[in-house]
């Protein structure tokens, strides 16, 4: 059974060590802080340019919750023709109702067009208080597969959860595990849910080669501290190496 391996990633640099690391996709998205954004469609256009792995875009307007208003479900399309014109192989996604239930009926136009490419339901799933019945409308609106940790704070803690999804979803849409997954147990998630793909950051902080001197420090935003979170290869390889690299 051969297992896929998704990398989410915040920034270019890090999507060039997804690549060496040996994941099979990323889930392309900015602001982290924020669990994720539609990144700018300059990023995009260079990660397309520089990896030769499966490139997912984060199609989400905004943080905070998953109900939008019209202009940002315009704004949504925008990105989603966008994410396609610039060689993107699918998208993620997701909107709920102000009732926490997938809205199936935007869902399925966002989804339409955006084929070919495939699309992803984000954890907005995991959002929505009955998981059997989320399943269902997610099948109903064309989603590809559903991303989620089974409703628990992590992949492991959901992996009863998962499992339960993974046979209701058999031959309908797949289930991609989430959350907490690393070498130490990721295994043992796959082997008890059944699951075939794996999504997880494998986040490392960079220090910059920008070295702030506070005596030129003139203005207050500046951060404290210089860096960024990458991708770290290592993590990511050391996934590989108990499910693939076997």
């Amino acid at each position: 059974m051969a297992i896929v391996i998704e990398n989410a990633v915040f920034n270019i640099p890090a999507a060039l060590n997804a690549q060496i690391g040996g994941a099979n996709r990323i889930e392309l998205c900015d602001n982290p802080a924020e669990g994720g954004t539609t990144p700018s469609v300059g990023t995009i256009e260079q990660v397309r340019r520089k990896l030769n792995i499966d490139l997912f875009v984060m199609i989400r307007p905004r943080g905070g919750d998953f109900v939008y208003t019209d202009e940002e479900y315009a704004a949504m399309k925008s990105d989603i023709m966008a994410s396609k014109r610039l060689g993107a192989d699918g998208v993620v996604l997701g909107i709920l109702n102000s009732e926490n239930r997938i809205d199936v009926e935007r869902c399925k136009e966002l989804i339409l067009l955006a084929r070919p490419m495939a699309v992803t339901l984000h954890r907005a799933f995991d959002l929505a208080p009955d998981p059997e019945a989320a399943l269902h409308d997610a099948v109903a609106a064309g989603f590809d597969r559903i991303l989620t940790s089974g409703k628990a704070k992590n992949a492991e803690q959901g992996i009863t959860a998962l499992k339960k999804l993974v046979d209701l979803a058999a031959g309908k849409i797949s289930i991609l595990a989430g959350v907490g997954i690393h070498a130490g147990n990721a295994r043992k998630i796959v082997d008890e849910t059944g699951v075939t793909e794996i999504h997880f950051s494998a986040r490392t902080w960079k220090e910059s080669d920008y070295q702030i001197h506070k005596e030129f420090d003139l203005l207050e935003s500046l951060p404290s501290d210089s860096g960024y979170y990458v991708a770290d290869i290592e993590k990511i390889k050391a996934v590989r190496a108990v499910l693939v690299d076997k």
